[in-house]
């Protein structure tokens, strides 16, 4: 019996993700310069032209990453705006990024070495732009979340709050199994996501 058209689906998206885990991997471990589309498809387990059939190339697997984190993003801000307390909205970024990273630390690790990469790598400083653009537009809509709190100076205590939470997150994402999670969740709950 043939397959759906559901089935098929389904089937061509875990493909696409073991393609990007395989490519985060290697991308973390030899570099993206340094990183073969043979590498990536004997690392995923997959032949050379099934890769090809999903990603054109290395640079469109790249671009395909970033754009599944930005969209990422956009949906826990967008969730976080439909919630409608400041407190809360506060609160759901927290636990939403907190959790995430915990799940996967080497997701997180991953985005922000490619959001350090030197200027002069002319494709790598491409993704890291945009993921810098879109945590600038993820930062604003925050700090109008601190402005609706009521607090004074709204964009600083907004940085301040990015500051601790992308700090917890580094810690977590380095030492997962060492870090005391749930106390540093509470903590910034308690300092931040209160009227």
């Amino acid at each position: 019996m043939p397959r759906t058209q559901e089935e098929n689906e389904r089937i061509r998206q875990i493909a696409i993700e073991k393609i990007r885990h395989a490519a985060m991997e290697l991308f973390m471990q030899k570099g993206y310069h340094a990183t073969s589309i043979d590498d990536v498809a004997k690392q995923a387990n997959i032949s050379k032209g099934l890769l090809y059939n999903y990603f054109k190339g290395k640079e469109e697997l790249l671009a395909t990453m970033v754009q599944t984190r930005i969209d990422e993003l956009v949906f826990v801000m967008n969730a976080a705006s439909a919630i409608e307390k400041p407190a809360e909205q506060l609160k759901y970024i927290v636990e939403g990024a907190i959790d995430n990273v915990r799940q996967k630390p080497e997701v997180f690790r991953f985005y922000l070495h490619l959001q350090t990469q030197p200027e002069s790598d002319e494709v790598l400083a491409k993704y890291s732009k945009l993921l810098i653009e879109e945590n600038a537009r993820q930062f604003n809509l925050q700090c109008e979340m601190f402005e609706n709190l009521g607090v004074k100076e709204p964009r600083k205590r907004s940085l301040y709050f990015s500051s601790v939470l992308q700090g917890i997150m580094l810690m977590i994402s380095t030492y997962p199994a060492q870090f005391p999670i749930e106390e540093m969740k509470a903590e910034i709950i308690r300092e931040f996501c209160s009227s």
